[in-house]
């Protein structure tokens, strides 16, 4: 069943990377940015990433998105929908040092984690074609992400057991005692089951979705956690993990004090990916094969988005179709059309969106602005 949401039908930027001042208007939920590298097609997509929780995604620090030549910060507004149920969403980064200030029809807002309630992205970068052979921390990043978009209190739970694990770090080596030590591994259990037990059901979710991704062009993937934390999520109940967690941070204390970091928890859990047609981890696949094992990922998550919350998701997917051939384009055209969500892509030519007909909007980006691609 296709299910019709808001999509975005406005971008602005002010004093944004190469952008002094632009604007776009959207007419079609699918919209394609052409033209030269260097010319700001990413740019427009990081502007969107930053419309939600994090550093976007480039992970830029707040004075490096102020256009070169400026003063001060940069501006960033949003509109999803169109006439009486229009939403207007805004981002300013301004003052010494730069703050983010976010608002919401108007309305100033507490931080960009309250967007999740009327957008969430999702996207898909050639930085994150290596995700397969990177570090277990890229993984884990990709993997929270989209968990995010399903469970907007995974961000609380993640901040909190940071938060937690870095004052029981700085405790132990401070030889702190154990009455200053308990609340704080009681707040790493309670959070950080939660960030494991939210991490599981999105993989399972993922798992059921992948039946409607077209396998023969996007690989099905089994998908799983592994590491030493991953003992706990066999226990059967959340309070008993909870209880489990607890008692063996207490365990560790002096191997942790030793180590100078923790080493049982969460953040120390790994994406497992296996193409399930040939029975491979996904690291040993060929470069074509992991950027089609990723896109069938993301594809599966947005239909499993779909399921789990009535926010718009909107697909950024940056040089999606330089290196896929004509049948895969084709099967990304025809799934992304049936999921009904909004899509910006990015593409050095106007050509690599052919297969899209005319279910996209094509525009030009040419390093000073952007206008409509001619038929």
């Amino acid at each position: 069943m296709t299910i019709t949401q808001d999509r975005v039908t406005r971008l602005a930027l002010s004093s944004f990377r190469s952008y002094r001042s632009a604007e776009w208007r959207f007419e079609k939920r699918q919209t394609a940015f052409y033209g030269p590298n260097g010319a700001g097609k990413t740019n427009i997509l990081e502007a969107l990433s930053l419309m939600g929780p994090g550093r976007g995604l480039r992970r830029a620090a707040l004075g490096d998105l102020t256009r070169q030549g400026s003063d001060g910060g940069w501006g960033i507004g949003v509109d999803l929908g169109t006439g009486e149920g229009r939403r207007r969403l805004a981002l300013r980064a301004e003052g010494v040092p730069l703050k983010r200030h976010v608002q919401v029809d108007g309305e100033p807002v507490r931080s960009t984690g309250t967007l999740l309630d009327s957008v969430r992205f999702q996207w898909l970068t050639p930085a994150q074609d290596r995700l397969f052979t990177d570090s277990p921390g890229e993984r884990r990043r990709f993997l929270d992400r989209m968990v995010l978009a399903r469970c907007p209190s995974h961000g609380r739970d993640t901040l909190t057991f940071e938060n937690a694990l870095r004052q029981r770090q700085a405790a132990l080596e401070a030889g702190w005692p154990p009455a200053i030590l308990e609340p704080l591994e009681a707040q790493m259990a309670e959070a950080g089951i939660a960030i494991d037990e939210a991490r599981r059901q999105t993989l399972a979710a993922l798992q059921v979705n992948y039946e409607r991704v077209q396998e023969t062009a996007f690989p099905r993937a089994g998908l799983s956690l592994s590491g030493p934390f991953e003992d706990i999520a066999g226990i059967p109940t959340l309070a008993a993990r909870r209880e489990s967690y607890a008692d063996l941070l207490e365990r560790g204390r002096r191997r942790d004090r030793e180590a100078g970091r923790t080493l049982l928890g969460p953040h120390r859990s790994d994406l497992e990916v296996v193409h399930l047609g040939k029975d491979q981890p996904a690291r040993l696949c060929s470069t074509g094969e992991q950027k089609a094992l990723l896109i069938g990922l993301v594809l599966a998550h947005a239909t499993a988005s779909l399921a789990a919350t009535q926010a718009p998701l909107v697909l950024l997917l940056d040089e999606v179709a330089a290196h896929l051939d004509e049948d895969r384009r084709a099967a990304l055209a025809a799934m992304l059309d049936q999921l009904a969500i909004c899509v910006f892509m990015t593409g050095t030519d106007r050509a690599l969106f052919d297969a899209w007909g005319d279910r996209v909007d094509r525009l030009h980006v040419d390093g000073r602005n952007t206008v409509p691609g001619s038929e």
